[in-house]
């Protein structure tokens, strides 16, 4: 990609071949804008030296004031900014750390704030809050999903200094008829049911939206007797204690996810479902500010995945490169690009590979839809990720509040015409 200035307000951008989600350049997860006078001398490793990290500039609503990692950020009504009379607000604060009940209470009940964002909360929880009548719950269904995804490599040797190294295979999640019955053994229902409520969807699909690219055939099922079964089959021998064993191997695994109210009741249920399948699993939960970190030196982020299963949700755009690309070979997290990659569960597929090089490049809509779908059902077929639920983008709002969210952009996408209703 080559780009040329073509006058003060103009610039002319040329792809080196045809790209289909050409807009990813500038506005999602591949990449963004920055100012280069600002960054130009911290490029590469210096990348995190760079003072104006924690001090924004931006054509926004609102200007940088401050910022309190892990405490709050503040920010002033930017009065050169390009809409007329925008935004109606003087001043912003937003307020971090604490958890998701305490932030849906400061809005719900105790009026305390105007807004929370991503409020991981169980549904029953939430219509408690509301009854309080000072806030109200909006939610917006996109393609985020809650999902499983299984360790194809072997977290507990280490190869050269790494754990979970390209090198090594996982001693038992090579054996599709456990991948199988994994699967079998997750009650999407009860989770959707008793857990999520409004702000999930149970789902068999890894891309459920926009709904040109969800796949038909996909369908989900909770049958540990089938589970059992097939386990059985595959020599998969119940032990003494009830695990079940194979050349030596049990069926012993560690099933990480973050500190939330929400997944580690949906360990639970999984937990429950397996043992009565022989499968043995260990429960870690880990601070998200950790889980998701990028820090290359912490064992515990998703990223380095130093465990046989871990739960998270993705966020998907509106165009499904970006969540796709999730399991492309070349975005495999490894020491090497210091767990950097997309990939974090390390499988790898040269058909899938191709497919996704072909989404790439393709401009007819139909033909792209189609090679998503057919992504996706790879995917569920071989077991290679076991959704869970269609996550909404779930907030709570100040009666008096009114903005506009959206499944495909981040909550502050139209800040400039939040107000406040007299």
């Amino acid at each position: 990609m080559t780009v040329e200035k073509v006058d003060s307000h103009t610039i002319k951008i040329t792809f080196a071949k045809p790209k289909a989600y050409w807009a990813s350049v500038f506005v999602s997860d591949f990449g963004m804008q920055i100012p280069k006078h600002l960054f130009q001398e911290f490029v590469g490793a210096k990348s995190r030296e760079a003072p104006d990290n924690l001090k924004p500039v931006g054509t926004g609503p609102y200007k940088f004031v401050e910022f309190v990692p892990g405490d709050i950020v503040r920010g002033a009504i930017n009065l050169n900014y390009h809409i007329e009379n925008r935004p109606y607000f003087d001043a912003i604060e937003l307020k971090g750390g604490g958890d998701a009940v305490s932030a849906a209470r400061a809005v719900l009940q105790t009026g305390e704030y105007d807004y929370a964002w991503n409020i991981q909360v169980e549904d029953e929880i939430l219509r408690r809050l509301e009854n309080g009548g000072k806030g109200r719950i909006v939610s917006v269904l996109g393609a985020d999903i809650e999902h499983i995804e299984l360790n194809f490599t072997d977290p507990w040797t280490e190869v050269d200094g790494e754990r979970s190294s390209l090198k090594t295979k996982h001693p038992i999640f090579s054996d599709q008829v456990v991948r199988e019955a994994l699967n079998l053994l997750v009650d999407r229902g009860s989770v959707e049911r008793f857990i999520y409520g409004r702000s999930g969807k149970a789902t068999a699909n890894f891309l459920n939206a926009p709904e040109r690219f969800a796949s038909k055939s996909a369908t989900w099922e909770f049958n540990v007797e089938k589970a059992n079964q097939a386990l059985e089959l595959a020599g998969w021998v119940r032990g003494a204690d009830g695990v079940r064993v194979k050349d030596g191997k049990k069926l012993k695994f560690v099933f990480q996810t973050t500190t939330n109210a929400l997944r580690q009741k949906t360990q639970a249920i999984i937990k429950q479902a397996c043992q009565k399948a022989g499968i043995e699993l260990e429960l870690k939960s880990i601070a998200p500010s950790v889980f998701f970190s990028s820090d290359e030196a912490n064992p515990d982020t998703a990223a380095h995945f130093y465990a046989d299963l871990e739960m998270f949700t993705p966020s998907g755009d509106a165009d499904p490169e970006f969540l796709m690309r999730l399991f492309a070979s070349w975005e495999v997290a490894t020491k090497a690009n210091k767990w950097q990659g997309l990939n974090r569960s390390r499988w790898r597929s040269d058909e899938y590979d191709q497919m996704f090089r072909e989404a790439a490049i393709e401009l007819d809509p139909i033909k792209r839809a189609g090679l998503f779908i057919r992504m996706n059902d790879f995917l569920i077929q071989e077991r290679a990720v076991i959704p869970v639920v269609q996550r909404s983008n779930v907030a709570a709002f100040n009666t008096e509040i009114h903005a506009t969210l959206s499944p495909w952009e981040g909550p502050f996408w139209l800040l400039q015409d939040w107000y406040r209703e007299a």
